[in-house]
């Protein structure tokens, strides 16, 4: 039993460090050039596919892609807090959360209409709409089990995260050709930039004020996570509920525990008072382990089987950061917010 044990530790060791390695190796390489990490990760990932070949890393890479996740994203309720909500103002806040919704049931919509799964409307309605990557990863671990659940996932990572590096060089542009004052321009980018590294960039490249009010605003979409997620992975158990659909492959594998633990620790972060310390390294551990899962995942997935998805998925992800976009941009433009 013990040899036993010992033998698969070794077997998640193997691919969790080689994970690590390749995580390292594209936070220096963003850190260096200033390229989105998490793209840098994927890439990293994919040029290495044919490692996951081997029996040596296959459990190391599931485990990386899998619980690694999980407890990111759980770590990321610290990044919250309740008395940044007042300061903005509950119409404010309102208006992203309802946005944040639209553009969900607009991707599952927009889904339809194209002709692509359902769950891939899910996943980049999600992504768009809440805090990209982290939210397709998330939403991802909450869907049944299906054949395509990978390759779409590993699209939506892609893609979102080159969708929000492009709007952060032209989101600025955008709300500068609208005469946006630096607040509705903080809004504006928090609300609609899809990942939260790339509204940081974005926002303090106008202003420190500007920064600051579009990193609150874009935390606010990343607190839509816990409950969208919980829902999502409510509708897909009552899914497969009928005998006949219950099996080992389709009903969704576990609930998303994880989200409880987002909720505690968000709560725990408003009700006492935590060191600053404590609180910036928890979160730096969560970007460090998202990247990680990130890099797993590229690692596991074949890039012929992501370039074999077609241009639908595409179209989906270009129209949904459009329809927030615009939703956005209306909002300011008649003063609702």
């Amino acid at each position: 039993m013990r040899h036993g044990r010992v033998v698969g530790l070794q077997d998640i060791a193997a691919g969790v460090t080689l994970s690590v390695v390749l995580s390292v190796t594209a936070y220096a390489i963003s850190y260096r050039y200033g390229a989105p990490a998490m793209l840098m990760g994927l890439l990293l990932g994919l040029s290495c596919h044919f490692l996951s070949e081997s029996d040596q890393f296959t459990r190391g890479l599931v485990w990386a892609s899998g619980p690694c996740l999980r407890f990111g994203v759980a770590l990321l309720g610290l990044r919250l807090s309740l008395d940044e909500v007042a300061i903005l103002g509950w119409p404010a806040v309102a208006a992203v959360c309802a946005a944040v919704l639209m553009t969900l049931v607009f991707g599952v919509l927009w889904s339809r209409v194209l002709g692509c799964e359902r769950d891939l409307g899910l996943l980049t309605g999600g992504a768009v709409g809440i805090c990209g990557a982290s939210a397709a990863m998330a939403i991802s671990a909450a869907l049944p089990e299906s054949e395509t659940k990978q390759r779409h996932t590993l699209f939506t990572v892609i893609g979102v995260t080159t969708f929000s590096t492009a709007a952060m060089v032209f989101y600025p542009i955008v709300g500068d050709f609208l005469m946006f004052t630096s607040s509705e321009m903080g809004f504006f980018i928090g609300a609609t930039i899809h990942d939260v590294a790339q509204v940081v960039g974005a926002g303090y490249s106008v202003s420190p004020e500007t920064g600051d009010l579009a990193t609150f605003v874009k935390l606010l979409r990343v607190a839509m996570l816990v409950p969208i997620v919980m829902a999502i992975a409510f509708l897909s158990r009552m899914s497969v509920r009928s005998p006949d659909q219950v099996d080992e492959q389709s009903s969704p594998a576990y609930f998303p525990v994880f989200l409880l633990g987002f909720l505690a620790l968000f709560l725990l972060n408003n009700t006492v008072s935590l060191p600053v310390p404590l609180t910036q390294g928890v979160s730096q551990l969560a970007t460090g382990l998202l990247l990680l899962a990130v890099t797993a995942l590229g690692v596991r997935t074949s890039l012929r089987e992501v370039a074999s998805i077609g241009w639908r998925p595409i179209v989906l992800l270009a129209g949904e950061s459009l329809f927030l976009a615009a939703a956005i941009t209306s909002l300011l433009l008649l003063n609702v917010v």
